[in-house]
């Protein structure tokens, strides 16, 4: 590994840290109010529906998509924890491209 590739490893990192590392240092001393904490714990959510709409629409089996939204919408609102809604959506998805 020559001095250029490690640099770039180093400046990436550094790069990375910094959007990380920030929130903490300015926010870590103050009390946000209660809407704001609200409205940050969104965020994930919204990350996740941006990421997986697109897919539902524009799919390889639109019908996959339908059933794999459908279950997680479902799954949602039985108020599980995301990385089990996500988990069994793709278990769901998993098991209907077998039968479709």
């Amino acid at each position: 590994m020559n001095l250029t590739t490690v640099g770039i490893i180093i400046g990436m990192m550094v790069v990375t840290y910094i959007p990380r590392a920030l929130p903490g240092l300015l926010f870590g001393r103050y009390q946000l109010p209660k809407a704001v904490e609200r409205w940050l714990q969104n965020i994930p959510y919204a990350a996740l529906g941006a990421l997986i709409f697109p897919g539902i629409i524009r799919g390889e089996t639109p019908s996959l998509g339908v059933i794999g939204g459908v279950t997680a919408v479902l799954l949602s609102l039985l108020d599980l924890h995301l990385v089990l809604v996500m988990v069994l959506t793709i278990l769901t998805v998993f098991v209907a491209s077998h039968f479709l």
